[in-house]
């Protein structure tokens, strides 16, 4: 089995869609999804995510089951360095680095700040409800690993979000959130691809491919969009600094 995790496009947050950058970014990984065949097609509830796969659902005449756990991942955090909320996975390198519960893929939720917000809770619910959805295709969890009880090479198609789509990752690799949240960057419309192994019959394991591939944008001349970056150098005024 094949899953390709993909990222929405540029988003116009404020209104939940895309920007005009986004919309191209749609069109173009329109192009590369068609030629390949999906079975199933999987959305966020969200409107960028939907506006996302709406191109390509289109192009391939396909529909997609909207799920309510391909959301984005967001409890609301009291990040110690500032007032207010903050997303939980927007932390200064400096505070999160110090803690070494948020490497440990069975600790990282034990922090206050994720207790109080029910994170575990969060991740639990959206693991669970993909692992049953893996499972009506065959493959079971079983501790670390999965069970092949239909061994397949059909392909799955999530649209989704930057947060949410490291969950799923974590959970498939066994590696805490809170490094893929801070240690990797999926820009916009990016496609990650994980692949089964079933070295022993009946015993799979999902291997990663590729990470937020954006070969679809730089094949036709578009630059990723920053989007879920920050500045590169402090001095970089026209960068995001937080």
């Amino acid at each position: 089995m094949k899953i390709l995790i993909i990222r929405h496009g540029d988003p116009d947050y404020a209104a939940d869609a895309l920007t005009r950058q986004g919309q191209k970014e749609a069109q173009l990984l329109a192009e590369r999804l068609s030629k390949l065949e999906i079975h199933s097609f999987y959305v966020s509830p969200l409107g960028r995510a939907k506006a996302t796969a709406a191109p390509t659902l289109e192009k391939m005449h396909r529909a997609a089951e909207e799920c309510e756990w391909l959301r984005e991942f967001a409890p609301r955090i009291h990040r110690p360095d500032k007032e207010g909320e903050s997303i939980v996975w927007d932390w200064l390198p400096q505070d999160w680095t110090t803690v070494p519960e948020f490497y440990d893929k069975n600790q990282w939720a034990a922090h206050p700040c994720l207790q109080d917000a029910k994170t575990a809770e969060e991740y639990a619910w959206a693991t669970h409800s993909f692992d049953a959805l893996l499972a009506q295709h065959g493959y079971v969890r079983e501790g670390n690993y999965y069970r092949a009880i239909h061994s397949n090479t059909n392909t799955l198609a999530f649209f989704c979000h930057f947060g949410s789509g490291c969950v799923l990752v974590s959970h498939l690799l066994g590696i805490s959130p809170m490094v893929l949240w801070h240690g990797f960057c999926a820009a916009p419309s990016s496609v990650t691809t994980l692949v089964t192994e079933e070295r022993r019959k009946g015993y799979a394991y999902f291997r990663m491919g590729s990470y937020a591939d954006v070969s679809h944008l730089t094949m036709a001349g578009e630059m990723p969009s920053f989007s879920a970056r920050f500045c590169e150098c402090f001095s970089n005024a026209d960068e995001r600094h937080d």
